[in-house]
Order: structure tokens, then sequence, then C-alpha cells
């Protein structure tokens, strides 16, 4: 297999390499050069039409796209230990949190990224009123996270490190680097989450 990707701040990759990293799986990747083109050049377009990355390659060449579908897969390949949830509750459990970060969380923090960040501004046309009326939407969902994790579980979708907190760090941690951070002085519970997922090992992937 080989997995295309690409370096941090890049959040989805990292979801892959974090979860590779849970699982002790060596799966090296091979990093296609973002801010040099690499994801929309016709030889990557080959193997995702969308240029996007993460991407994974099987051995008979099948292609799949998307960090979660990906993570699913070899989850199936490496069961233990279990981050998509060991029972059907669990699971449920799982895909409910990360349909709700991805949905609730990344989507303002893509928008605010795509259209106010200076970093996107020489790449793409940007709205930036629109950009910064994410800020406010991603501080609202934050504060709703902490409210969340006050009722004392450890980890984002129960009392098990998931692929909820993985997609859950990617995007805090993405959303920190365009300058959204945690609002710390009223949110403890999430502060001390993000404290505990990032002293795990796999966080440094």
């Amino acid at each position: 297999m080989k997995l295309y990707g690409e370096a941090n701040p890049a959040p989805n990759p990292r979801r892959v390499r974090i979860f590779l990293a849970e699982k002790a799986i060596d799966l090296p990747e091979i990093r296609i050069g973002m801010r040099q083109g690499g994801h929309k050049s016709p030889e990557h377009k080959a193997r995702n039409s969308l240029g996007q990355v993460p991407t994974l390659e099987l051995d008979d060449g099948t292609m799949i796209s998307e960090s979660v579908s990906i993570c699913r897969y070899l989850e199936g390949l490496h069961p233990t230990p279990p981050l998509f949830g060991a029972t059907p509750l669990e699971q449920a459990q799982v895909d409910m949190w990360i349909r709700r970060i991805e949905f609730q969380l990344m989507t303002p923090v893509g928008m605010f990224w795509r259209h106010a960040h200076p970093l996107t501004a020489a790449l793409l046309t940007q709205y930036k009123d629109f950009g910064e009326s994410n800020r406010e939407a991603v501080t609202r969902v934050l504060r709703w996270l902490d409210r969340e994790l006050s009722e004392g579980r450890d980890f984002i979708a129960g009392p098990t490190y998931s692929m909820a907190d993985i997609v859950a760090q990617t995007t805090i941690d993405f959303a920190a680097f365009t300058g959204l951070e945690i609002p710390t002085d009223d949110a403890p519970h999430l502060t001390a989450w993000r404290d505990r997922v990032g002293t795990r090992p796999s966080a440094a992937a």
C-alpha cells in the first residue's frame, strides 16, 4: 500500500498518521507538496479526481480517499485496538461524534481558513467578511464541546480514546494554527482534554 499525504499543518493527512501511530502500523507517507501544487498535478488527480489528500493506494491499484474512510479500511485490517468502537453502541457514538466535529467545527474552521487567512489570500478569491464571520461560530462550537466534556468523560465519544478524538484533535490543532484558539478562560474541560490527547505519543505525528 502507498499513502499519499502532506506535512502538518494539513489536518486530514495528520488524522491518518495519528491513527497509524495508535495502531502501530508502519505505512510510510509520500508527501506530494501541496504548496507546490502537487495535489493538482495530473498524476495525483488520476489517484483522486478532487485533487485532495490523503489518498491510499492499495496493492491492486484501488484508491481510497477521505481520511475517515481510509482509517475505517485500516481498522478492518487491524482491529486492535478498536478506534471506531468495540460494540454497535460505541460504533454509533464514535460515528456520531466524527460527524458532529466535521460538520459543526471543521466546516467553519475551513471557511475561516479559506476566506480570511493571509496564507490562502494569494491562492483563492477571498470573501473576508464571510471568513471572519466564522470566528464566532468556531468559538461557539468550542464552548459547546467544553460543556459536553463537563459531563465527566475523558474522551470525545466516551471513556475510551477513539477516532472521534483524532478528528477533534486535528481539527482543533489546525484551528489554532489559523488563529482560532480554544477560549481558555471558560473552556477548562476542553483544554484538559486537549492536554490529555496531546501527551499521547501519536500526537507528534
